[in-house]
């Protein structure tokens, strides 16, 4: 897959083009994905992504810039494994976002990817205020001689599929879910730092991992998690909260990896997320918090 980072290149081979945040790269936009590179194969063009490196809110004032679902380096490696040949991934910037729709198509669908078909989803804004849609694009498409395929609203479970749904599952612990919606074990990537030692002086030593403050972060609990180190997965239990039992006061993400004796402090380590097994609680005494980590590894064996 060629990644190009700025507008300067010019797509010589005609493209079918994806365009989007693609802020999740959840189940919607995995399907919109397929059908691209799917067209892309059956009609001899190159399977193009047009998205943007900063969220577009990010330079619209007054908006808040919505948390992270996924890392920039997971997300392309996802678009290659979706079979995607062309990656524009380009800095939203104050030119870019007082493009009118009109400008947006005919400086970029045109002059720069060189568009025969553009996929988009049911909702698809663009250019200045967002003024542009799918039927101004669609409009466009006739006067300049290019296609554009709608990808209609998916759901799951009955719930239509959504970044901001899925950041609202995850706050809420409800993680599997959320998995389902994404399409994937929602993650967490982290370097392993010192913390107080306190799991490994109850017989639960836990990896303690520095994390990006701009990621959604699971409500306080314990979780059912799998932990990938050194490309190695292996099962284990993760504690998000304040260690209310030893007053602690700063938020961690720390994970007791089972049968595992490994030294990986200053490793980084990512982190699936399966299922919430319970909340974070205060105990009376360190061993009533001994015997319900006990019985959390329990639960989690227990899950499928």
């Amino acid at each position: 897959m060629e990644i190009v980072k700025k507008l300067t290149n010019k797509s010589v081979k005609p493209t079918v083009v994806a365009l989007g945040n693609f802020d999740g790269l959840h189940v919607g936009h995995q399907t919109l994905i397929k059908r691209t590179v799917d067209i892309a194969q059956k009609e001899n063009l190159v399977s193009t992504v047009f998205t943007f490196d900063n969220h577009t809110t990010s330079k619209i004032k007054g908006k808040n810039t919505p948390k992270i679902l996924i890392s920039k380096n997971r997300k392309i490696a996802l678009f290659k494994e979706l079979g995607v040949e062309l990656l524009y991934i380009v800095q939203f910037t104050e030119t870019l976002m007082h493009f009118t729709p009109l400008e947006f198509i005919e400086k970029i669908l045109i002059d720069i990817l060189n568009v025969r078909k553009v996929v988009v989803g049911f909702n698809f804004k663009f250019g200045y205020l967002a003024k542009g849609d799918v039927k101004y694009l669609k409009e466009m498409g006739k006067k300049y001689n290019f296609d554009v395929i709608v990808v209609p609203p998916i759901t799951k479970d009955n719930i239509l599929v959504s970044s901001t749904q899925i950041r609202e599952l995850i706050r809420d612990g409800k993680i599997s879910l959320a998995n389902k919606l994404l399409g994937r074990q929602y993650l967490i990537e982290g370097k392993v730092i010192r913390g107080r030692g306190i799991g490994r002086k109850l017989g639960f030593p836990t990896a303690n991992i520095s994390f990006d403050s701009n990621i959604v972060i699971p409500k306080a609990g314990v979780y059912k998690t799998n932990t990938i180190v050194d490309g190695s997965k292996f099962p284990s239990i993760t504690n998000i909260g304040f260690n209310p039992t030893f007053n602690g006061r700063k938020l961690s993400i720390e994970t007791h990896i089972l049968d595992y004796s490994e030294n990986i402090y200053d490793k980084t380590i990512l982190i699936e997320f399966i299922d919430f097994i319970r909340k974070e609680r205060k105990f009376d005494d360190v061993n009533k918090l001994i015997e319900q980590v006990k019985l959390d590894i329990k639960t989690l064996k227990n899950i499928n």
